[in-house]
């Protein structure tokens, strides 16, 4: 059993998504666009589409919202002018980061983006720089207060459905799959009554690290807080062991 809690970020993050609900629905809507203009409105031939869905509802984002955001991204595909940019750099002390935005204006982004960096004391890399410090994987979490289910039952639950992983922390258990089965993964366990804490594809470092000294933390919270403020950031990975 892992010493620390991933389920403590978890409910951090939600309480943030809570208070800019706003801001996490507009930031999945301009997902939802992308994967309707990119393979079709329908999630059954649009595997993007369909891990879009599965986090939308992860985010508490009504279906009604949802159906409506493919409709709308459907009927109006020429309108949808974002591009996925990546971004990878260093954090105090080395901390590797990466952010994905979507973005109509990838200046605006890119300045944004680096202006984040430099004020934790960081510094914008080249692509490739730090991605290889992480591997692309659906994560499922699930609060044990949350199943009556038995962790050896649960964890062969989750690998006859298709995960690849199963990790047991101290609040909280730790589905990955693969990417392209993260779908039937999260489906297989919603029909079994499972509830989950989170549920997306993500980037998941290979190694954590540890920040001693408090400044360093600092200017790295200060980095990802103004990563988490740009409407354009849709996601940021980071391998520091908070």
């Amino acid at each position: 059993m892992s010493g620390h809690s991933k389920f403590a970020n978890i409910k951090h993050k939600k309480e943030k998504n809570d208070a800019a609900r706003g801001k996490i629905f507009t930031v999945i809507g301009r997902e939802i666009a992308v994967a309707v203009k990119e393979g079709g409105a329908d999630p059954d031939n649009n595997s993007k589409l369909r891990d879009v869905i599965t986090k939308a509802k992860a985010n508490n984002m009504p279906n009604d919202t949802i159906e409506r955001g493919i409709k709308k991204a459907a009927g109006d595909a020429a309108a949808v002018n974002y591009e996925f940019v990546s971004y990878e750099g260093y954090g105090p002390n080395g901390i590797a980061i990466i952010v994905d935005a979507l973005t109509d204006n990838k200046n605006r982004t890119a300045a944004n983006v680096r202006n984040a960096f430099t004020k934790g004391k960081g510094n914008v890399g080249t692509p490739g720089c730090v991605s290889y410090m992480f591997d692309k994987k659906g994560q499922i979490i699930i609060d044990k207060e949350e199943t009556e289910l038995e962790a050896d039952e649960l964890m062969m639950t989750a690998l006859e459905a298709g995960a690849e992983d199963f990790v047991a922390e101290e609040d909280s258990y730790e589905i990955i799959t693969d990417p392209a089965e993260f779908s039937a993964v999260h489906k297989n366990l919603t029909e079994l009554g499972i509830a989950m804490a989170s549920a997306e594809v993500t980037m998941i470092p290979q190694n954590m690290v540890e920040l001693a000294d408090e400044e360093a933390v600092k200017n790295l919270q200060k980095t990802l807080d103004l990563l988490d403020e740009d409407d354009d950031v849709q996601g940021v990975y980071h391998n520091w062991d908070e």
